[in-house]
């Protein structure tokens, strides 16, 4: 599948040598913590082989795309499952596992990147997800992209929100969410030297 490019990332299909980040990130406490999962304990060679399975063999309905950020570091995971090719809705995820890359804007640029191609190129009607109650920084972003809260719901002893965003909605919004899109994409640019280095200050 082709990429999707936002303002500072850039979706991907996720290869081989994404798998070392992967279980370094699955592993983590502090990551499983935010996901409301249990961290990894298997070996890396029994995850590889997994990896590799889950490569060869996708789960129907779904798509796991790796997050670039531009300059190419893979950041995080981003992805949609249990596709309703009845109803036209799906269900969205993200994980951004390097901590520098928190708070500056990434997550949200996945998510709204991802929804961009559900609802343009997939013609899904509502895309949802459910975020750990106690997590408002992570609402805050979803709202920033469009969904909205709905209810509480209690799964796996947690207690979620679950938020939702409709297709009428989100092509409303469209004007608005272009501007803070591209308002980031010129704070990078203007960071950037011409070489496509950082600068240093």
């Amino acid at each position: 599948m082709p990429e999707l490019r936002g303002a500072k990332i850039i979706l991907r299909d996720k290869r081989v040598e994404d798998a070392e980040k992967d279980y370094r990130w699955r592993s983590d406490a502090e990551l499983a913590r935010l996901d409301a999962a249990i961290p990894l304990t298997m070996s890396f060679e029994r995850y590889m082989k997994l990896f590799e399975d889950q490569l060869k063999y996708p789960t129907p309905g779904s798509h796991h795309y790796s997050v670039d950020a531009i300059d190419g570091t893979y950041i995080g995971n981003c992805m949609y499952y249990d596709l309703d090719t009845v109803n036209m809705e799906a269900e969205l995820g993200i994980v951004i596992g390097e901590r520098e890359y928190w708070s500056e804007g990434y997550g949200y640029d996945a998510v709204t990147t991802l929804l961009e191609h559900m609802f343009s190129t997939r013609d899904l009607k509502r895309v949802y997800l459910h975020t750990l109650g106690w997590n408002a920084r992570a609402q805050r972003s979803f709202s920033k992209s469009g969904f909205q809260p709905l209810k509480q719901v209690r799964r796996m002893a947690h207690d979620f929100i679950l938020m939702e965003v409709l297709r009428d909605d989100w092509f409303a919004d469209a004007e608005k969410r272009h501007a803070t899109r591209l308002k980031n994409k010129e704070i990078i640019d203007s960071q950037t030297l011409p070489s496509g280095r950082p600068r240093a200050d």
